[in-house]
């Protein structure tokens, strides 16, 4: 039984503001007083710690639902589907509608529920939920429609997941956790740099949707052939085994009706962080041998987008099928593309080790 996707849709912030833009600010130490230092001295220290030197923002009174609402709509148009004709809205996040300038999280109502009043999608029948799973919820969002349409019970979702804005809140629990970019260099974001000496993930902000379907139609851009889904015993809430357990089991059961041989590519996790691209790397080594498939990641670009960095890596590989081009790793080894992509695996994994493997093929 294939599920295929007829449709997908993105929206990434499009505010640019450049560290310059700052140099009329006010700034201030932990304590609140002001920092004696010269604006120009403040900003290039910033960029020295952090690498940063520019940011894409969603504007103040934009969220993770206005978002998604954004990218459902582009995944509609492309599906060409009727939104009233949708069974089930699945959007995966980890911290809801946050505002910029605060700490309260905002889940209630649902952001997929948002999502389709901002769409004005009036069919009673059409159910809208979230799911909190860290970064792979995309994925888990499939598992379960998945099983929707396997049970008989639906046909159609829209299935995605959303972050936004980032905020003071949010990027202090990654300082905390210590793995947070400092980086200063062109590429703060160092994912699927397997030599690099430091912790280098960064924060981003974006949604990304799809349309599910069952069975094969002209309008199919991508068929999921295969989901894994595997959880290791963690000694805290981000470690990972070093040879990623829960992926080799996941990757496994992505594959359990596939040659080796046949998978082309992978879009990695690949946080940016050393033992997170290091651990799935030898997972995958692993799994495949000497015989590595292709090898990339989104984050270096993007940013890693918790919730939504699933379904975005799901459109990167869409796009490289419907290319026939593989997308590299500026900085990563280079890597030569001989064949044509046909199968592409993608991966996720969370905190709390919840990890995730989809196979698509044409």
């Amino acid at each position: 039984m294939n599920y295929k996707i007829t449709g997908t849709g993105s929206c990434i912030p499009d505010i640019t503001k450049k560290n310059t833009e700052f140099l009329n600010n006010s700034f201030y130490d932990d304590d609140g007083n002001q920092i004696q230092s010269s604006n120009p001295d403040i900003i290039e220290k910033f960029q020295s710690i952090t690498g940063i030197n520019e940011r894409k923002y969603v504007s103040g009174k934009i969220k993770s639902s206005d978002l998604a609402a954004v990218a459902a709509e582009k995944a509609i148009e492309d599906s060409k589907i009727d939104q009233e004709s949708l069974d089930y809205i699945i959007v995966a996040h980890n911290f809801g509608d946050i505002s910029c300038d605060s700490t309260q999280i905002d889940t209630l109502p649902s952001l997929a529920s948002k999502v389709k009043t901002i769409l004005k999608i009036r069919n009673p029948k059409c159910v809208a939920y979230d799911i909190i799973c860290g970064c792979p919820g995309w994925v888990e969002g499939v598992i379960q429609a998945k099983s929707f349409i396997k049970s008989g019970m639906a046909n159609k979702f829209l299935v995605g997941g959303s972050e936004a804005p980032l905020t003071d809140f949010t990027i202090a629990q990654m300082r905390a956790l210590k793995i947070y970019s400092k980086n200063n260099d062109k590429f703060p974001c160092r994912a699927l740099d397997l030599n690099k000496k430091q912790n280098s993930l960064v924060l981003g902000e974006g949604a990304a949707v799809c349309c599910i379907e069952l069975g094969r139609t002209e309008k199919t851009i991508a068929v999921v052939e295969g989901i894994g889904f595997a959880t290791e015993i963690l000694e805290h809430n981000v470690s990972v085994s070093a040879e990623a357990t829960c992926f080799q089991k996941s990757m496994k059961m992505a594959l359990e009706n596939t040659k080796l041989s046949e998978v082309d590519a992978i879009v990695m996790h690949a946080p940016g962080t050393i033992k997170g691209d290091l651990s799935e790397y030898k997972a995958i080594q692993k799994i495949f041998g000497e015989k590595l498939p292709l090898l990339t990641t989104n984050k270096w670009k993007i940013g890693h987008t918790f919730g939504a960095s699933g379904m975005l890596s799901i459109e990167m590989a869409i796009l490289m099928l419907q290319n026939q081009t593989f997308i590299g790793v500026p900085f990563a080894e280079a890597q030569s593309q001989k064949k044509p992509l046909k199968k592409i695996l993608v991966n996720a994994v969370g905190f709390g080790g919840n990890a995730v493997s989809v196979l698509l093929g044409l």
